[in-house]
């Protein structure tokens, strides 16, 4: 392998850092600092050149040119954003970093934005303006607290987090008419504030594959207990307590990569260093931020992190290369703390020129130079966020503890830093344990239930109001029009593997009505109407949009049904179910008049007709089928829908089944009826014989209706046979009555009044073997 010869463009923290990793891999011959700091002057292998300008890329180009330089790492984000990259590429020398167009996840906030609601990437509400009157306006229509962000780069201090209305007007005159950022806050996002625990994660990216470092946390305020202005960062340390392996995953799923994805769909896969900024709130983890670099004190913290055979340089060239995968990334067992050292004033105007001393570190510590330089062979400062002492250790606490031993190192007047890095890890192991803290958020419970009420109250009907927030649901049977005794007909069911693909599209509600559907049809196949019906969600997270999006369905179902929602259970347990993942079940409760319980056995005869109601698409069930054939089709749920080009693949799935509840109990009332088959998992094979007796068959001719295009596309992507097909999918016929053929003019003419499709699918049959026999299976080859 060929020698690394590395222009590292900056002259911060990071690039000290960065210059202190790289000169470590074997591979690296030299490193070139443009233009480099005090740090970078005395780094092993390291050269500082102020020759060229860091924004000069066509001297830049020149200079690595003459040099041989065969790998570019730009440290800050203003030459990304500007461009860097692509005068190096068409140069072809590899450049360990986004492209402009790619490097707008952080040039543009409102891109970054906008990407991440195009992809649903978890992030909190916004709206970007270009004009201060409409920001003006909007920040007095709305109540809740908010951020402000500059759009464009702004060194890292672009964001204010105002306390009230009257602090975020003032803020918002700053950026947009005093220019308080300069070009910058030409556009502003103004988003929800989030309340939670902040998270930054490094990932190494290769524009397919990423690999993260540990998560880190650091701290954005001036001053101690996280008072004071916002800075570019006076502290980080790494690991933290919340950053479970569960949580990581989780934000590696719903996060990272479809970040990473979306940039391939955009057509500008990122190659280079993604810092993904979070919030850990209540709901889960949301993104903040995008930055394209390493962050800073990110770097410092976490690059001491990786073990000593792990090359920083293989993996940078191995992402240029597209072999992110083939390198190998090690994190030792320890914990790191930085500490910043910044000059007095800052973030505020302060003096430069300063003369500064630095001590001999000890083992396991390091001291990071920033805003230093050597001038006359005096080291002094020239920036604001000075210098960094860090230090790695088997515990935190150990680690911060020595970091802060080599603070003492550092000398220089009026040099402040804060005291309390960590400190939210760092919290007594006294501190009272709470349900919340276990996972169980009451709070969430309670949003969750006010979130819903409205919904749950739309369902009300004669005998129950509706009205959830009790110990249980009632209903009045007198008040919904029983006056004598009925029979109670009870059903439970759930929604089945369907529900992945809910999870994937985050789209929850229709599942709802799926499973209020599966339990009222299965209730009128008895004869009973619906009255009522109750829940239950199990989650190891309650994530209030999911959760009300997908009762929100409940309710639209039981509207459907005429039957009342009259409560349910929300079981948040942590643990339980992996990630966002969920279960549902529900149970319909019904009552009917003897003398309209079905099925009639007694009083089916063959020569019978047997009436086939129209199916929404796939329904409920054999999704465990779909789901593999739509693996083995190497389709994604966001793809155009091969049957459909008008919608995507989990769209299209996700139609909900349809309810036959209110044209049947027009049919069933009136005697019209024999019998019901409810077509759900086992298809027409397994489920019409359900309603027959013993010495009866069903003799079905597929050919009587058009196989819908849905079933066409599994049947074939798929390789099923038809056989198959019928005793797995409902194949177009949701829903089979059997009626005597004096009645079957006047029940399909009542169905289609209704609105229903109706098929005349075949007869009653004397049984010899099975129980329902299917004519014209090659119809639907």
């Amino acid at each position: 392998m060929e020698p690394l010869r590395i222009l590292l463009v900056g002259n911060g923290g990071r690039e000290h850092a960065l210059a202190w990793k790289l000169s470590q891999s074997p591979r690296v011959e030299s490193i070139i600092a443009v233009p480099g700091n005090g740090g970078t002057a005395t780094c092993p292998k390291t050269t500082n050149n102020t020759s060229v300008a860091a924004d000069d890329f066509p001297g830049l180009v020149a200079l690595s040119q003459k040099e041989r330089i065969n790998l570019v790492v730009p440290g800050p984000e203003a030459p990304l954003v500007e461009g860097i990259e692509g005068p190096f590429r068409a140069a072809n020398i590899r450049c360990y970093g986004p492209s402009k167009a790619a490097a707008m996840l952080e040039g543009s906030k409102a891109y970054s934005k906008d990407f991440m609601k195009k992809y649903n990437i978890p992030t909190a509400a916004y709206a970007n303006f270009t004009h201060y009157e409409e920001a003006r306006k909007y920040l007095d229509s709305i109540n809740h607290n908010v951020v402000l962000k500059a759009s464009g780069l702004a060194a890292g201090k672009g964001v204010i987090i105002p306390e009230n209305k009257e602090e975020a007007q003032k803020a918002l005159k700053s950026i947009m008419i005093d220019k308080e950022f300069g070009d910058a806050g030409a556009e502003v996002v103004i988003e929800e504030f989030l309340e939670g625990d902040e998270l930054s994660i490094l990932s190494f990216c290769d524009g397919r594959a990423m690999r993260s470092l540990p998560a880190a946390q650091d701290h954005k305020r001036a001053l101690d207990g996280d008072k004071g202005l916002n800075t570019g960062g006076m502290g980080c340390y790494s690991p933290t307590l919340i950053a479970t392996k569960e949580l990581i995953e989780d934000i590696e799923r719903t996060i990272l990569q479809p970040t990473i994805d979306g940039m391939v769909k955009e057509g500008e896969p990122f190659i280079g260093t993604l810092f993904t900024g979070l919030m850990i709130t209540k709901n889960g983890p949301k993104t903040l931020e995008y930055n394209v670099r390493f962050g800073d004190p990110e770097t410092q913290t976490l690059l001491p992190l990786m073990s000593k055979d792990t090359d920083l340089a293989e993996i940078m060239v191995a992402c240029t290369e597209g072999q992110l995968e083939k390198v190998s990334i090690k994190i030792d067992p320890k914990a790191s703390a930085t500490v910043v050292v910044a000059a007095g004033g800052y973030p505020g105007s302060y003096a430069k020129g300063t003369p500064l001393q630095v001590g001999t570190t000890s083992a396991d510590t390091n001291i990071f130079h920033a805003g230093t330089a050597i001038k006359e062979g005096q080291l002094q400062t020239s920036g604001g966020r000075v210098i960094a002492a860090q230090a790695t250790a088997e515990t935190l606490e150990q680690a911060v503890k020595k970091a802060y031993e080599g603070v003492k190192l550092i000398n220089f007047d009026k040099m402040h830093y804060r005291k309390d890095i960590a400190h939210r890890a760092l919290k007594p192991a006294t501190e009272a344990l709470t349900y919340a803290s276990a996972g169980v958020s009451i709070d969430a419970g309670n949003q969750f239930v006010e979130r819903i009420k409205k919904a749950v109250a739309s369902t009300s009907r004669p005998g129950a109001d509706a009205i959830i927030g009790g110990f249980g649901g009632e209903f009045d049977l007198e008040a919904g029009g029983y006056t004598r005794v009925p029979i109670l007909v009870s059903a439970i069911d759930g929604v089945g593997t369907k529900l992945m693909i809910a999870q994937k599209m985050n789209k929850h509600d229709t599942v709802g009505i799926d499973l209020v559907a599966m339990n009222v049809n299965d209730l009128v196949v008895q004869g009973a109407e619906a009255l009522y019906f109750t829940d239950y969600y199990g989650c190891s997270k309650l994530v209030l949009e999911t959760a009300a999006s997908f009762v929100e369905g409940v309710a639209e179902g039981c509207k459907q049904a005429n039957c009342a929602l009259v409560g349910g259970e929300t079981a948040e347990m942590p643990g339980m179910y992996k990630d966002d993942d969920y279960d549902a079940a529900g149970c319909a409760n019904g009552a009917m008049y003897k003398e309209h319980r079905l099925p009639k056995m007694d009083t089916m005869a063959e020569g019978d007709i047997l009436l086939g109601l129209a199916s929404n698409g796939v329904h409920s069930n054999g999704f465990s089928l779909v789901r593999r054939i739509i693996e083995r089709a190497k389709l994604s749920y966001t793809d155009p829908a091969p049957w459909d080009n008008s919608t995507s693949v989990g769209l299209s799935l996700l139609t909900p089944t349809k309810i036959y509840v209110r044209p049947l109990l027009q049919v069933t009332n009136k005697h019209l009826v024999k019998g019901l088959s409810h077509i759900t998992g086992g298809g027409l094979t397994e489920n019409v014989p359900r309603m027959l007796p013993k010495h009866l068959a069903a003799e079905i001719d597929v050919a009587a209706w058009q196989l819908p295009p849905v079933f066409k596309w599994l049947k074939q992507a798929g390789n099923v046979a038809a056989a198959e097909m019928g005793r797995t999918f409902n194949t177009g016929v949701g829903m089979v009555a059997v009626v005597s053929k004096e009645n079957a003019h006047q029940v399909v003419a009542e169905l289609e009044a209704a609105g229903e499709t109706v098929y005349t699918i075949g007869k009653l049959v004397s049984r010899s073997s099975e129980g329902c026999v299917l004519l014209n299976l090659a119809s639907w080859d």
